[in-house]
C-alpha cells in the first residue's frame, strides 16, 4: 500500500482567519479586543509573525480558548517548516545507542570518519553482515556464542558480551585474516608446549612465542582493549584455523602467561570451533578459577595453572610457609620449576589477596610484545582496510 502523503500545516494565522469568519468578526474587532492596531495584527494573520507565547495567552482569552491550542499551532508549523536534519544524524544515533564504540573505532582507524551511509557501509563490513538488523545489539543477530566472562561483583550473565568486546572480537578476527600460517596442527601445538614454557622464564624471550604457535597453524594477534571492554582473551576460529586474541590490558607478566596457556588450551580442546568464537575471558582478581564457570573454563584455568605453576607446590608452599614466604623462597622455587619468578609471586598474591606484595616483579611484557607484527592500537593500526 502506498503511503498517504501528509498535507502541509498551514500557518498559524490561518486558523484564527477562520475562527474571526466562524464568529462574524473582522480584523478591526479583533484588533480592537486584543488592544493593538489592525497593521500590528495583520502580520501575524498572514504568517509573516510567529505567534509569541504572550500573544497565544492573549488570544486565549480573547476567543475563551485554552492558550496552549494556539501555542501549539505555532510550533507544529515550526516543526513542519524546519530544516531538515542531516540524514546521518539518525544512522549515527542507531550506532551509538547500541553501544558501540564508534568514535573509538574511527579514532582507532578501524572505520573511517565518513557521511552517514559509508558508516553504515564500513560498519556492515566490519562485522561481516549484508543488513543492519543482522546485527546483533541493534537487530536480531545472535551473541549467544561470544559470551564474556564477567567480575562476580558484575551480577552479568555469562552469556553476555558488551558491544565493544563484540567490535574488539571482530578486530581480532579482520587482522587474522591477513596472517599466513600452515594448517593448523593440535598434535604439533601440543608437542609445542613445553617450547613455549621454556621461553616463559625471560621476559625478552616472550617475543618468540608467537612464532613457535604459527609454526603450528595457530595465529596470535595482538589488539588494544577498547575502553569499558575489559577483555584479556579469546579463541576465535577461522575456517578451523584457530586464532588467540589478547588485548595485554594487564600489561604483567604472570597474566600473560596464563592467558595465553588459557587460550591455547581452548584452541586444543576445539572450544568454541562450531560457534566460531570461544567465551570471552577476562581475569580479574575477584574471578574465581573454578567456581561458577563453565566447564570449558575450568579445563583451561586448571591447563593454565598446572603449566605455570602447579597447585600442589603452591598449596605446598603456602602449607610450610604460611604467611612468612620470603622473596629468597620466591626465587628458589622459580629456580626448581625452571619459571619466572614473577609467576609465582602472581599466584602467591592471587592467593593471599594482596597485590602490592613483591610487586617489583610484576614487570611489565608490552615492550617485549609488541615487535609482533599482527597488532593493534598503542598507536599503531593494523593495515587491514575496510
Amino acid at each position: 500500500m502506498t503511503k498517504a502523503m501528509r498535507a502541509p500545516m498551514d500557518h498559524p494565522g490561518s486558523f484564527i482567519v477562520e475562527e474571526l469568519e466562524a464568529r462574524g468578526w473582522g480584523q478591526v474587532d479583533l484588533a480592537y479586543i486584543l488592544g493593538m492596531s489592525k497593521e500590528q495584527l495583520n502580520p501575524i494573520l498572514t504568517g509573516k509573525h510567529k505567534i509569541s507565547t504572550d500573544f497565544a495567552i492573549a488570544l486565549g482569552d480573547a476567543f475563551d480558548m485554552p492558550a496552549d491550542f494556539f501555542a501549539n499551532l505555532q510550533k507544529m508549523h515550526d516543526l513542519e517548516n524546519a530544516k531538515r536534519p542531516d540524514p546521518g544524524v539518525k544512522k549515527r544515533s542507531i550506532w551509538l545507542s547500541a553501544e558501540f564504540p564508534v568514535r573509538e573505532m574511527i579514532k582507532r582507524g578501524w572505520i573511517e570518519d565518513s557521511g552517514p551511509d559509508l558508516l553504515e557501509l564500513q560498519m556492515l563490513r566490519f562485522f561481516g553482515k549484508n543488513r543492519v538488523e543482522d546485527v546483533p545489539f541493534i537487530g536480531h543477530g545472535s551473541t549467544t556464542a561470544h559470551a564474556a566472562k564477567k567480575t562476580c561483583s558484575d551480577n552479568t550473565a555469562y552469556d553476555k558480551t558488551t558491544p565493544a568486546q563484540y567490535a574488539w572480537l571482530h578486530r581480532v578476527k579482520k587482522i587474522a585474516e591477513g596472517m599466513h600460517v600452515p594448517k593448523f596442527s593440535q598434535e604439533k601445538l601440543v608437542a609445542s608446549l613445553p617450547k613455549i614454557r621454556a621461553h616463559m622464564q625471560d621476559k625478552d624471550d616472550l617475543a618468540r612465542i608467537p612464532e613457535i604457535l604459527a609454526n603450528c597453524g595457530v595465529r596470535l594477534v595482538f589488539v588494544q582493549s577498547l575502553p569499558s571492554a575489559k577483555i584479556d582473551g579469546v579463541c576465535v576460529w577461522l575456517d578451523d584455523q584457530p586464532v588467540i586474541g589478547m588485548s595485554l590490558r594487564w600489561n604483567r607478566f604472570d597474566n600473560f602467561c596464563f592467558v595465553l596457556r588459557h587460550e591455547c588450551e581452548h584452541v586444543i580442546c576445539g572450544h568454541g570451533q562450531s560457534e566460531t568464537f570461544t567465551p570471552v575471558d577476562e581475569f580479574d582478581n575477584s574471578i574465581s578459577l573454578t567456581d561458577g564457570q563453565p566447564d570449558v573454563e575450568v579445563v583451561a584455568n586448571l591447563a593454565a595453572q598446572e603449566f605455570l605453576m602447579p597447585k600442589r607446590h603452591l598449596d605446598s608452599l603456602i602449607a610450610r610457609k604460611g604467611d612468612y614466604i620470603s622473596e629468597r623462597d620466591v626465587i628458589a622455587i622459580a629456580a626448581r620449576l625452571e619459571i619466572n619468578p614473577a609467576i609465582v609471586v602472581g599466584q602467591i598474591q592471587r592467593h593471599r589477596d594482596k597485590y602490592n606484595w613483591l610487586k617489583k616483579y610484576q614487570i611489565g611484557i608490552q615492550d617485549a610484545l609488541l615487535e609482533w607484527e599482527y597488532k593493534d592500537g598503542w598507536e599503531h593500526t593494523a593495515p587491514t582496510g575496510l
